[in-house]
């Protein structure tokens, strides 16, 4: 589940984000295998309903890494070169970051996100409480090239991407998404990186399917976005929640199920569904640690360390750039 998305809270979409979710949406629904990106589950309702979801007793994710970050964050700090620059891929809300900033030494903090307001109001109160930390706020898309502010560019760099995030990839796109993040950040620089891990396929269908039916809603919201800024027809009593684990290809996917024969219009685009047919909304991909540990590897970075909950639930991996690489544009949806 993607951790760092609350970043889209409070935006107005513009015209230009308005019009990519129009050209994904109608695009993704016309495949033989229809799909939405994750990304577009957060506008405000979606994103008020996440957090929601990261305080319900099943979804064990957000409170495994905070106590992982909160309990061993002196030995995380003990890696972390002093008066570095920590650089957040895809930052929200600031409760994980403030615990690294406050067990180690930075210079600067650089939050990377695509809304440009959250980061600003995030950065604002992050000086407020940090009034010895540089803040520079990038709005961009981190899963392609971007540029790091210029008065960082000769401080040691420190990566920072919880949440599990690098599950929403696909296995390739999260091969290139490392690779880009070692090339931006340099060599010799450590990535901070939370990783969840394969479990009980129990545990994981309950975290995905709650009992109160958070889950389910946000799913479902996804619909409703798409009626409210894109001129769309859908019945959400017409379509269900589905989460499962899938054993084979070691993900747990969700879908949106349509519950009859129906036909949905999308920007005057006629949508055909058969009864049973399936919307693919998200894949959250979990890891083994030797398996995670390998791919960082054939990505240019050398395992330091990692932390486990006492349940071995979730992990926190500390990586070095162990060599410079050629950025790779990952094309992920996050």
């Amino acid at each position: 589940m993607n951790v760092h998305a609350p970043a889209l809270a409070d935006a107005h979409l513009p015209d230009e984000q308005t019009s990519a979710f129009a050209r994904d949406a109608v695009g993704d629904l016309s495949q033989h295998q229809k799909r939405l990106s994750p990304k577009y589950f957060y506008d405000a309702a979606g994103s008020e309903l996440f957090e929601a979801i990261t305080k319900l007793p099943e979804y064990y994710p957000t409170r495994t890494e905070l106590g992982i970050l909160r309990d061993r964050g002196a030995e995380i700090a003990s890696i972390i070169p002093t008066r570095a620059a920590l650089v957040e891929f895809g930052a929200g809300a600031t409760t994980k970051v403030r615990l690294l900033l406050e067990k180690s030494a930075f210079a600067a903090y650089v939050p990377v996100d695509i809304s440009g307001e959250f980061l600003n109001a995030q950065a604002n109160g992050l000086r407020r409480d940090f009034p010895d930390l540089a803040v520079y706020p990038v709005a961009a898309d981190f899963t392609t090239p971007f540029a790091l502010p210029a008065p960082v560019a000769r401080m040691p760099k420190v990566g920072f991407f919880p949440g599990s995030t690098i599950g929403n990839f696909e296995p390739h796109e999260a091969h290139a998404f490392l690779r880009h993040a070692a090339a931006l950040l340099g060599r010799g620089a450590v990535l901070i990186i939370g990783v969840d891990l394969a479990k009980d396929p129990a545990i994981l269908n309950a975290a995905y399917n709650d009992a109160a039916g958070v889950m389910a809603a946000f799913n479902l919201n996804l619909l409703e976005r798409i009626n409210r800024e894109l001129d769309g027809a859908f019945k959400l009593e017409k379509f269900c929640h589905r989460a499962f684990y899938n054993r084979e290809k070691q993900r747990v996917e969700m879908h949106l199920v349509s519950l009859a024969r129906q036909k949905v219009r999308v920007m005057g685009k006629l949508i055909e569904f058969r009864r049973g047919e399936t919307i693919h909304t998200e894949n959250s991909y979990k890891y083994t640690v030797e398996l995670f540990r390998s791919q960082a590897r054939s990505a240019g970075w050398t395992p330091a360390a990692f932390w486990l909950d006492e349940q071995n639930y979730f992990s926190v991996h500390a990586l070095v750039a162990s060599a410079p690489v050629k950025a790779v544009r990952s094309g992920a949806g996050v």
